[in-house]
């Protein structure tokens, strides 16, 4: 998944966005409202994680001309101001978690997995498509019980497609999801990684999982 993180406050964005590297998540960062703001209007993001006191623009500023645009990704503002009236207006703004400074790294992982299951319409962790199985939260995928050991960027590929099941993504979706401003890879990096995928998901299985759908990209389904 793909993660915007702006926080004015550099060292604590640094570390916020490592964290969350660490877990997995490709993460893109800044440090003004008004950044954040064409950062999220020009790319697909699964979460955003803003600072409310900002330079340039403050986050429920930049909350509501997303909503006013239609952008519904899910928002998860980190913020010091702890008063009701507050949580109440980031709410409001169009906000849907509220996390208050100093803050558990572990609960901030915790929030950012609830606003992926609820947007994907999945009620737990875990993610499923016949016998294959993967657990967001344990970070496992099994087939058929068997433990299978991926990568990092190959379980992200993997979570990405359970999360858009039986949907066809094409190479600039999972190029777009997966890596972020600062990837300067190769033209087929996709294609390799599809491909180590694969072999590791659907090698020694009849039923194949994972299609290409040629001139058009790759999809994930369990017929």
């Amino acid at each position: 998944m793909r993660i915007l993180v702006v926080e004015d406050e550099k060292n604590l964005n640094r570390i916020i966005s490592e964290a969350l590297e660490d877990e997995g998540y490709s993460v893109d960062r800044c440090f003004n409202g008004q950044d954040g703001l064409d950062y999220a209007e020009s790319v697909p993001y699964d979460v955003l994680i803003l600072d409310v006191m900002m330079p340039k623009l403050d986050g429920f500023e930049l909350v509501r001309r997303l909503r006013q645009k239609g952008n519904a990704t899910p928002v998860l503002f980190l913020t010091a101001r702890d008063g009701v009236m507050d949580r109440v207006e980031g709410l409001e703004s169009g906000g849907d978690y509220y996390l208050v400074k100093p803050f558990d790294f572990k609960e901030l992982m915790a929030v950012v997995r609830a606003m992926t299951r609820k947007y994907a319409g999945n009620r737990s962790n875990v993610y499923t498509a016949g016998d294959l199985r993967l657990d967001a939260a344990a970070k496992t995928v099994t087939r058929a019980g068997r433990s299978i050991d991926l990568t990092a960027k190959e379980y992200a590929l993997l979570e990405y497609m359970l999360r858009n099941k039986g949907v066809v993504l094409s190479r600039e979706m999972i190029e777009n999801n997966l890596w972020n401003y600062d990837y300067e890879g190769g033209t087929n990096v996709v294609d390799v990684y599809m491909s180590y995928l694969r072999k590791k998901m659907d090698t020694g299985f009849d039923k194949k999982l994972i299609h290409t759908v040629w001139g058009t990209g790759w999809v994930l389904r369990e017929d």
